[in-house]
């Protein structure tokens, strides 16, 4: 599928789940999250008490990631940071939060209904540090050398063009800025069915790389320092779970598929100064 269709496929499910939050209407996992097919597992149980207190209930319900990258990013006051996809918000909250008044959070989406919500979150929120950007993470709408760091959450396996995505993500970043991203990534084969399964990719798992591609891809944009943490492993039960109503025999895929899908932390550099005609983009 061209990537165009496939900005269109992500862009009416995400709408679709903020719709459901505006409308306080909850789902099976009691969030939106069915209605993008990211269920329990990869979506569940990644904010503890104390930060689902520091954001507005929307924001928490309209959370469709796989990991927690605001914990482990290690963000320090007056920073600026830059969410890829940021949905409803809770990780541009928390972000700014992390980096006080002094700093500032950014939040970029394609999608007007997402953004809606994200930008009453903010509202809810109280915080004036915090912006949200219409756009696509292919195309960054901010100056190079301008930002800190750069989160994301189960976002950049959704791009068809993710070689596009961490170009700019190291345009964007300053000399010494750092990626510190949450994704979902492979581990061996996947059955070809399963990749080419578009409802799939927009529930966070066809469109995920294995562990070498991710290295491979962040090192041709200029990265170093690549780091990738597995923070979860989704074994047989779980993969049934994301499995099911795709048209899939789901025992057997399963079965191909266990253990082999995992959420992770990704971690790189920007180097602080050019090395050479490889780095300096």
């Amino acid at each position: 599928m061209a990537t165009n269709d496939l900005k269109d496929v992500v862009r009416e499910k995400y709408g679709q789940a903020a719709s459901l939050v505006q409308k306080g209407r909850t789902s099976c996992c009691g969030t939106a999250s069915s209605v993008a097919n990211c269920c329990d597992p990869i979506t569940s149980n990644l904010y503890d008490d104390a930060q689902a207190g520091e954001v507005p209930e929307d924001a928490l319900k309209a959370s469709l990631g796989c990991g927690n990258p605001t914990a482990l990013a290690e963000l320090k006051s007056g920073e600026i940071v830059l969410d890829l996809g940021s949905g409803g918000g809770i990780d541009v909250i928390l972000s700014a939060r992390r980096v006080g008044p002094t700093g500032k959070a950014y939040g970029l989406d394609m999608t007007d209904e997402m953004l809606a919500l994200a930008q009453e979150n903010k509202r809810k929120s109280g915080l004036t540090n915090v912006e949200f950007l219409r756009g696509e993470i292919e195309n960054i709408p901010l100056p190079s050398d301008s930002v800190d760091v750069i989160i994301s959450n189960c976002v950049i396996n959704l791009s068809g063009d993710k070689d596009r995505v961490l170009k700019e993500a190291f345009r964007v970043l300053k000399p010494g800025g750092r990626v510190a991203v949450s994704d979902v990534v492979v581990r061996g084969e996947v059955p070809e069915a399963i990749r080419k399964n578009m409802e799939l990719w927009v529930g966070c798992i066809a469109g995920a790389l294995s562990e070498t591609d991710y290295r491979a891809k962040l090192a041709a944009a200029g990265f170093g320092g690549i780091e990738i943490e597995v923070t979860r492993v989704y074994g047989v039960d779980e993969a049934a779970t994301f499995l099911a109503g795709q048209g899939l025999d789901v025992d057997a895929a399963a079965k191909e598929v266990d253990g082999k899908i995992v959420s992770a932390f990704i971690r790189a550099i920007k180097p602080a100064a050019c090395c050479g005609p490889s780095c300096c983009r």
